[in-house]
């Protein structure tokens, strides 16, 4: 061991992990794939979804791995009956009040229903005791919508929407218990919040409750191919920071554009032209 890392055991295997770095870079290092929902690369940890805890020799509790820094000589289970019994009824609790099976038709992340299907998680054994979401879809404008049917309150975009980049804060998590959901302030419509249309929500969002709207109407028309799209990195052209962008582009159309979040300029965040204005590069007549 040096000054800057630390050694510790994940599953039997010595993994060796940057001083700072947490438990879940550990694994993914060792090449263990942990579920996770609110955490991102780009994102402070938020601590609420809980299906990525893991089992450390001497906790009393499980620990989440995507905050829970890694130490010298720690032993960590990732597979153990106690982690597998706890992300499971994570799983369960999420989709008794959320269809997961709406999140099979995201592609970018379809991490909640694959890891539910794993676990064999099976949310009808509460039976009706808990009401599903019924939130309408909320399309106010040409750029994204909001379908909170799939929203599972992981505070991505809350997180997202204020510190960790944009610095707006215009949506936040509002109610308590079952009525809580993310929300404008006093629900004011989009075009009337703060929201100054960044699209940085919809980028991190893992569900599907945010998506452009170019890809929710092709999703809508049954015509949403990600397996014939082609990906393309280039520079965005509005001004000189050098923010990257990826454009999605399918029948020689782009549908929406994302930024690489490990980017040293954008961390996968974008302004509104970044995110928004391609419109001019396929203009119709």
């Amino acid at each position: 061991m040096n000054n800057s890392s630390v050694t510790i055991t994940i599953d039997g295997e010595t993994v060796e992990v940057d001083v700072g770095r947490t438990i879940l870079d550990g694994c993914r290092s060792a090449g263990v794939d942990t579920p996770t929902l609110c955490h991102g690369d780009n994102l402070t940890p938020s601590n609420v979804c809980r299906v990525c805890v893991v089992e450390v020799e001497g906790s009393r509790t499980l620990v989440p791995s995507c905050s829970r820094p890694a130490e010298e000589g720690m032993v960590v289970a990732t597979d153990s009956e106690r982690v597998r019994h706890s992300r499971k009824m994570v799983l369960e609790f999420l989709g008794s009040a959320v269809d997961v099976s709406q999140a099979r038709d995201v592609d970018h992340d379809s991490d909640l229903s694959v890891w539910s299907d794993h676990y064999g998680a099976d949310p009808t054994r509460y039976g009706d005791q808990v009401a599903k979401s019924s939130a309408p879809l909320k399309r106010e404008d040409d750029l994204y919508v909001r379908d909170y049917d799939k929203c599972v309150l992981c505070y991505k975009c809350v997180e997202a929407c204020g510190d960790d980049a944009q610095h707006t804060f215009a949506i936040a998590v509002s109610g308590r218990g079952f009525d809580a959901h993310i929300s404008t302030e006093f629900d004011a419509a989009l075009p009337d919040s703060a929201c100054v249309y960044c699209g940085n929500c919809v980028a991190v969002c893992p569900t599907g409750a945010l998506q452009f709207t170019t890809e929710f109407d092709l999703r809508k028309a049954a015509d949403w191919r990600p397996e014939d799209q082609h990906v393309a990195r280039t520079v965005c052209s509005y001004c000189g920071v050098g923010c990257n962008l990826e454009l999605h582009v399918q029948d020689n159309t782009i549908v929406k554009v994302t930024s690489p979040s490990d980017h040293d300029v954008t961390s996968g965040m974008l302004c509104i032209k970044g995110r928004f204005g391609w419109q001019y590069v396929q203009p119709r007549f």
